[in-house]
């Protein structure tokens, strides 16, 4: 059903002029307020209450559940539940989100009311909203839902609770609890929603992996070194890999013993890392097949650091461009390729030559592509080992290299020890 189509039935049973309540639906959706809830707010602005006639909520397993399946009645056990702020209508709210599970399935949530709900606990949400988030059916709790506790446990086939290792966490996850070692951290003061905001981010690591942290509220125990347990986490995906979100919400507490922290990269076939969408620390190994151009001798903004084409930057017009290096390598190993992006220190280490001797070198020759052609000239057709952050988009796979090394050992032994840790032998 259109927005209009809304405003018009609510317009009907209220008996208000319709233009000014699809302003007032405009405004509200437009701050990400489930249509649901946003119909059941216009009804008490207007002194509707919360009805409005309609058929009853149905009954529904929670595998049945679809994007489109309008207002249902779940019974359900609490998986994991968090707490954070968001903003719309230009004020902030308190909500709590995180997953519901029956017998059938599982099913993310978000109630934007405080119904006491903890973890393990089993509830029958009647009434309850359903919308599209991210592709999959969400559930709304709100003031038009009826929620009740049921005295006997529902069993059910998933975990009860968030602790994860670093490794399980995905984009959309709620209400996570982690025991990690704080690698990386430094303050950043960023342009956020009430202006200038202080800021943490960094690199979390356990047994499993390691990942991106940004702190909303900078928590004084996450410092680098320390072993800490951070409960109340949600995880955006960043630059195609999963990043851990700390907030206001998050309890944060030093644990008493140091959590191991691996220092391994994640070995992949290049094929197998593209599919996956990217990854945050990953190994890649294969043959330089070519030089991209946007390599060798480049110039940046000096504002944003973006790579700037005859002065002009896209943000900031006509700058004075600052002069830099960088290798754009594509990498192929037979199962597909990626764009290995090196940055100045490494590229200063392949061309055996600072940026002053590569300007020399350009001024020489009168061409600033001959830097680029001197590092392809050594690349192309070997074999490197390449460490770093894998994104994939419409552009394609770019690896943000963190370490660059050509390989010397055997392939074909390799070969056998990959597929030997893959459990492939």
């Amino acid at each position: 059903m259109e927005l209009e189509d809304h405003a018009e039935e609510l317009a009907s049973d209220l008996g208000v002029d319709k233009e000014e309540v699809l302003e007032d639906l405009e405004r509200l959706v437009q701050y990400s307020v489930p249509v649901d809830e946003a119909k059941g707010s216009l009804r008490r602005k207007y002194g509707g209450g919360d009805g409005g006639g309609g058929s009853e909520p149905t009954k529904a397993d929670i595998a049945d559940i679809e994007p489109d399946s309008g207002n249902v009645t779940v019974t359900a056990r609490v998986l994991t539940v968090g707490k954070r702020s968001i903003r719309y209508n230009g004020e902030d709210q308190v909500i709590h989100e995180g997953e519901l599970a029956d017998e059938t399935g599982v099913i993310d949530f978000t109630a934007w009311n405080d119904f006491g709900l903890s973890e393990g606990d089993t509830i029958t949400a009647g009434n309850a909203g359903v919308r599209e988030w991210e592709g999959e059916a969400e559930l709304n709790l709100g003031d038009s839902t009826t929620l009740a506790f049921e005295d006997e446990s529902l069993d059910v086939p998933y975990e009860v609770g968030g602790d994860r290792n670093l490794a399980d966490l995905e984009p959309g996850d709620r209400g996570r609890n982690l025991e990690v070692r704080v690698m990386e951290v430094e303050s950043k003061v960023i342009d956020g929603r009430d202006g200038e905001t202080e800021i943490l981010s960094g690199v979390l690591a356990d047994e499993s992996t390691r990942l991106p942290f940004t702190d909303w509220d900078p928590h004084p125990e996450l410092v680098e070194g320390a072993s800490v347990r951070i409960e109340d986490v949600y995880v955006r995906e960043f630059r195609g890999v999963p990043s851990v979100n700390v907030s206001a919400f998050s309890l944060v507490a030093a644990i008493d013993r140091e959590v191991a922290a691996n220092d391994e990269a994640q070995q992949l076939p290049i094929g197998e890392a593209v599919d996956g969408g990217g990854a945050y620390d990953v190994e890649l190994v294969g043959n330089v097949i070519e030089v991209r151009d946007g390599s060798g001798l480049i110039q940046r903004c000096p504002e944003c650091g973006r790579v700037v084409q005859n002065g002009q930057c896209r943000s900031h017009g006509q700058v004075d461009a600052e002069d830099d290096l960088r290798v754009k390598a594509i990498l192929d190993d037979g199962t597909g390729t990626a764009t290995a992006v090196l940055d100045r220190e490494m590229t200063e280490a392949i061309y055996g030559g600072t940026l002053e001797d590569a300007l020399d070198a350009a001024r020489d020759a009168m061409d600033r592509e001959v830097v680029a052609e001197d590092i392809a000239a050594d690349l192309v057709g070997k074999e490197f080992r390449v460490r770093g952050t894998l994104s994939v988009d419409e552009y394609g796979a770019n690896l943000d290299a963190t370490e660059f090394a050509s390989v010397d050992d055997d392939p074909a032994a390799r070969a056998t020890a990959l597929l030997e840790s893959r459990g492939d032998a």
